[in-house]
């Protein structure tokens, strides 16, 4: 676990101290998690599910949450809390697995909606790779990513010794800017749900 203390007297949110906690999520929270999990990829949720209804792709992020061995499950969840309420979280594994990974998430989508799964490859072997990161609104703006972004980087690059990867959209410039800020470089590009991607990583 990774305890941080965050300090912005600038911030115009009257709390400038933040308290945070970053730990592994536990199996029964799936359902505090998945807000995050869709802020951080609901459209392409309802391309997998082919529906674009947020109740549904809750359920079926909520399903997946709570089993093992999968993409999203709570094995491969950080959370970040602070008093007591998640207000972050990121999903996390290793890319050599993706496929074994992503099976379960074809049999759930094939079970809940009747439909094949088989997008485009958006990790390989090599590398731990950053799936999706979801932080609060209300704490937005107060470091939270960053801090979030900064445990991950330790947690795999410095303590793991390995390579630490994540896809932006290229019309996400300042999610770029923040990547490139904290070390990442651009190896390569993806296509993910037929949209070209750029591929980062940071390498220890």
């Amino acid at each position: 676990m990774y305890y941080t203390r965050e300090h912005q007297p600038n911030s115009n949110n009257p709390q400038t101290t933040l308290n945070m906690l970053i730990r592994r999520a536990k199996p029964d929270e799936s359902g505090r998690i998945v807000p995050f999990i869709l802020l951080a990829m609901e459209d392409i949720v309802y391309q997998f599910i082919g529906e674009s209804s947020s109740g549904k792709a809750a359920e079926f992020l909520v399903s997946l949450i709570n089993e093992e061995n999968n993409q999203y499950s709570w094995q491969n969840c950080w959370v970040a809390e602070s008093e007591g309420a998640i207000i972050a979280a990121a999903i996390v594994y290793d890319g050599g697995r993706l496929h074994e990974l992503r099976a379960p998430v074809a049999r759930k989508i094939k079970e809940m909606f009747n439909r094949g799964f088989n997008p485009e490859d958006e990790t390989q072997a090599g590398e731990y790779y950053i799936d999706s990161v979801g932080v609060d609104g209300s704490q937005q703006g107060r470091g939270v990513g960053t801090k979030l972004f900064s445990f991950l980087i330790d947690e795999y690059v410095r303590k793991k010794k390995q390579p630490l990867g994540l896809l932006v959209d290229k019309d996400n410039p300042a999610a770029k800017k923040l990547y490139l800020k904290l070390g990442f470089q651009v190896v390569g590009e993806k296509t993910l749900t037929n949209k070209r991607m750029e591929h980062l990583q940071l390498r220890p």
